[in-house]
């Protein structure tokens, strides 16, 4: 997988509001091809996000890496905290294992924060 992931704040009713509307559009036979993970919070996205972790998905993306401790080597980091941002970055979506190999599917993260409130 390439293309890009759009990573939101936004509650269940927001992501509920995105999946009704891809699968509305699909209905009338438009293609969608868009890739959202939405963050509860400020705070868990930019935890999600740290300057290590995208260093890491970078990493990844451009290199592979076939375990979390070559990963860990390539880096210059200590293991357990890359094995944190791993697990980190897998629950969030970001990241991909399959057995023991890494693969970050997205050439690009766009991260927004909506300054206003949505209006329901």
């Amino acid at each position: 997988m390439s293309g890009k992931v759009n990573v939101h704040i936004g509650s269940l009713k927001d992501m509920g509001e995105r999946f009704v509307s891809a699968w509305h559009r699909a209905e009338r036979g438009q293609r969608v091809r868009e890739s959202h993970i939405t963050f509860l919070d400020l705070e868990t996205m930019l935890a999600a996000l740290s300057p290590r972790r995208l260093e890491l998905l970078r990493h990844v993306r451009q290199h592979g890496a076939a375990s979390t401790r070559e990963l860990a080597a390539a880096l210059g980091r200590d293991y357990k905290n890359v094995h944190q941002d791993v697990s980190a970055l897998e629950l969030a979506g970001l990241l991909e294992r399959d057995g023991r190999r890494l693969s970050a599917p997205w050439d690009e993260v766009r991260a927004s924060v909506k300054l206003t409130a949505s209006e329901h």
